[in-house]
């Protein structure tokens, strides 16, 4: 089965489908650089807790918001 190209607006993120290898160098890829993304120092992880509080948010969908604009709120 050949692999459709990516559509536009497609994150290049692994594919749900089991086909895939679990083992996989995209994968892995993938794994990594989310774990990158939800890794900050201990100063700003803190600052965020505090600005999502004043927000009425949990860490988690501050967080999110800013990994998905890309500037905070």
């Amino acid at each position: 089965m050949a692999e459709e190209p990516a559509r536009l607006g497609h994150n290049g993120g692994p594919p749900l489908e089991e086909e895939d290898d679990p083992a996989g160098w995209r994968l892995w890829c993938w794994k990594r650089a989310k774990k990158k993304a939800w890794s900050a120092p201990r100063e700003i992880a803190l600052r965020r807790l505090e600005r999502a509080e004043e927000l009425g948010m949990s860490y988690r969908e501050y967080t999110l918001e800013i990994l998905e604009r890309g500037r905070h709120l």
